[in-house]
């Protein structure tokens, strides 16, 4: 490979990866994801994943892929998957030991909700990169529903249900409608959370102190539920 090609190669490559973030955090900015959005995929300019892109340039796919194709493994791939938790791979391990019997199966664990979201917009923003003009909102469905991945154990198969409902609304109702749900989920997950974290700062201000050897202090008790209830609409 010339000197001339590497250039050319990289400067591709970075137009690519570069285009695709933005896609991706612009994505990400509409459902609530702004933290996501601008952390997406950095790793990409790292050198361990970006000389890859160099060599293996496409335009039109992944370079990982082409550098499977050649060592039957991608290092890029292995090393950007990870460190980025909107991937499903990510989250494959070892399941749980049964009855002290140590499980010897990998398998996929459920994503959280946002980095399940993070993969929605990634998908989507994969699909505009490389399709172009030819992208139609069922675009990402239809290469989840054509890929292993459907059929997959390596995700697991809650997470492999969300994914499809979202990509099916994607492509039955649109980005508008999708991203406007993906917003009304994150909320409610807030929501959850926020609730939780009250109800376990309201057993600690009730939490008798007998647990610790000594009678209960009235007093502490009091400023415990003084505290709590002075900071019940926080988000801890």
């Amino acid at each position: 490979m010339t000197i001339g090609e590497l250039f050319r190669n990289a400067t591709g490559h970075f137009k690519t990866i570069t285009r695709h973030k933005a896609e991706v955090m612009k994505n990400c900015f509409r459902i609530g994801l702004y933290g996501q959005g601008l952390l997406h995929d950095l790793s990409k300019y790292t050198p361990e994943e970006f000389m890859t892109g160099v060599f293996y340039y496409q335009g039109n796919r992944s370079p990982n892929a082409a550098e499977k194709e050649v060592h039957g493994y991608s290092v890029a791939w292995l090393h950007h998957k990870g460190r980025n938790r909107h991937h499903y791979e990510y989250w494959i391990d070892y399941g749980p030991d049964r009855d002290g019997i140590k499980c010897t199966e990998l398998m996929g664990n459920r994503m959280p909700l946002r980095y399940l979201l993070e993969m929605m917009c990634d998908r989507i923003a994969a699909s505009k990169v490389y399709k172009g003009s030819d992208y139609t909102d069922a675009a990402p469905l239809q290469y989840f529903e054509a890929s292993r991945e459907i059929r997959s154990k390596a995700m697991h198969p809650v997470t492999k249900h969300q994914l499809r409902v979202l990509l099916r609304m994607l492509s039955e109702r649109g980005e508008e409608e999708t991203f406007a749900f993906a917003r009304a989920l994150l909320r409610r997950e807030k929501r959850e959370k926020a609730k939780m974290r009250l109800a376990q700062l309201r057993s600690f201000a009730r939490m008798p102190e007998k647990r610790q050897g000594r009678k209960p202090d009235r007093s502490v008790l009091r400023k415990r539920s003084s505290f709590a209830s002075q900071n019940s609409g926080v988000d801890l």
